[in-house]
């Protein structure tokens, strides 16, 4: 049996993961006590055809302090009796959480009379830190839609579910921010920048004339060379170390040429020999 855990910041996007899980023919239950976990999986076991039964569980801060700071414990337990468990935890930063209850009106779960929003998530933040360290992928929502969400949540997990590992490749603009949510970042912007030429200016990374522009400079051609050994070499390190899933952010000034460029070379070399590779081009989108 998979079972996929969302967990994560209130108003980061938990419901919309979870409900791209049953898009996906997934068995899905929000706000299990974690405590319930095992018994759970057991139930889900007896079932027919438990062993391919793919199940996706929230879990939020709602829980008892005890039982969250618990969870490392269980998640080990489910683990030991054969049960394929990935956690998947959504993030957001203060000032995006802010609007977004600001804009719905919605009110937080743990904010009350004597306890501001603010308060609340960073509170929310701390009772769910076991959780996020034991999770095998997180995804920052800050400057993400719904629907980008869902794609990024079926793209990630269902290539999961089928190869074991998958990759997550993306380009993005510093003006606009790091990604919150990446096991690497890589700095792009001491690359010539095709921005500077009024025949490029209006293209991105992903056409030709651009592509042939970088590989005429030198410097482009080391830079992307070293970035590919880089990957080559270490991601089936982190795959024979059990994790599931990475996060790789290339950065350029406005995410539109020299990082898309290194993203869509990478996908095209390294996607058939390397790992399943969800391409994601933040500013572009």
């Amino acid at each position: 049996m998979n079972m996929f855990i969302i967990s994560g910041l209130s108003g980061s996007g938990k419901s919309v993961a979870l409900n791209a899980l049953e898009d996906m023919d997934f068995y899905c239950i929000d706000n299990l006590p974690v405590g319930l976990l095992e018994a759970f999986a057991n139930e889900i076991r007896e079932q027919t055809l438990a062993d391919e039964r793919n199940v996706g569980v929230g879990i939020d801060a709602r829980n008892h302090p005890d039982q969250l700071s618990n969870f490392p414990n269980i998640i080990a337990g489910l683990r030991s009796k054969g049960i394929n468990c990935k956690i998947l935890f959504l993030q957001a930063d203060d000032a995006t959480l802010l609007k977004r209850f600001s804009e719905t009106r919605r009110k937080h779960p743990l904010s009350g009379a004597d306890t501001p929003l603010a308060d609340a998530i960073d509170r929310e933040r701390k009772l769910l830190g076991p959780i996020a360290a034991n999770a095998d992928m997180f995804i920052d929502t800050s400057r993400t839609n719904v629907h980008q969400l869902r794609d990024l949540v079926m793209e990630a997990l269902g290539k999961n579910e089928k190869a074991g590992f998958s990759m997550l490749l993306r380009s993005f603009g510093y003006k606009h921010g790091i990604p919150g949510d990446a096991d690497f970042v890589f700095d792009a912007r001491c690359l010539p920048n095709p921005h500077w030429q009024a025949d490029l200016r209006n293209l991105t990374g992903k056409d030709k004339p651009v592509a042939e522009y970088l590989e005429q400079q030198e410097v482009a051609r080391e830079y992307y060379q070293q970035l590919e050994d880089f990957l080559t070499v270490w991601v089936p390190r982190f795959q024979v170390d059990n994790r599931s899933y990475l996060s790789i952010a290339i950065g350029c000034t406005g995410g539109q040429h020299r990082s898309v460029y290194l993203v869509e070379r990478l996908t095209r070399q390294l996607g058939n020999r390397l790992c399943d590779i969800v391409t994601r081009h933040r500013e572009l989108e």
